[in-house]
């Protein structure tokens, strides 16, 4: 369970998130995190979150963003709202660290999602794009529909490759949530 203060980093990504406020703390309102992205850092891959606003504020460095067909960079103090359903991915578009703080309203399973992904980056079990295979990653993505999906197809095809390869990922001993071996907080620094 996350908790205020706690950090994850993806090695993959070259992300590293700070927890500041976590959906236990706000009632399920949001949560609030501090995201540092090492130069060529990038999120795993374009999505969208069908149901939660995404709040961006650039605190350093400059970070690039593509939102539905648009492209456009952000510098310190600049702010970057993504309304739900709108496909977004972004990476540090600039030659230094990339630091942002980010809410999402409501916080649903968020928190888990990224736990969830970054243990498995951490632990080498996915891609060099930061993805699991593609039976864990439908367990994943079936359990947190509701917090995020792919762009493309359109969700009812979505839903029912899910329907699909959840099972099938399931059978072949993948949770919807990724807890490392050995130790349990071990994903956290």
């Amino acid at each position: 369970m996350i908790n205020a203060g706690d950090t994850i980093e993806n090695p993959v990504t070259g992300e590293r998130i700070v927890f500041n406020k976590t959906s236990r703390e706000t009632g399920g309102e949001a949560v609030e995190i501090e995201v540092y992205v090492r130069p060529g850092g990038v999120v795993a891959a374009a999505h969208v979150h069908p149901r939660q606003t995404e709040r961006f504020e650039v605190i350093s460095g400059r970070i690039g963003m593509k939102l539905g067909r648009r492209k456009l960079e952000a510098g310190p103090n600049d702010i970057v709202v993504v309304e739900p359903g709108t496909p977004h991915r972004f990476w540090n578009a600039g030659d230094d660290e990339l630091h942002f703080v980010t809410v999402v309203k409501p916080a649903l399973q968020f928190e888990r999602l990224l736990e969830t992904m970054f243990g498995l980056a951490a632990d080498g079990k996915t891609n060099r794009k930061g993805m699991p295979n593609p039976l864990r990653l439908a367990v994943i993505a079936k359990a947190h529909f509701d917090d995020v999906r792919l762009p493309f197809p359109p969700a009812w095809m979505q839903r029912a490759g899910l329907a699909l390869g959840a099972p099938l990922g399931r059978l072949a001993g993948y949770e919807p949530t990724y807890v490392p071996a050995g130790d349990p907080a071990a994903a956290l620094v």
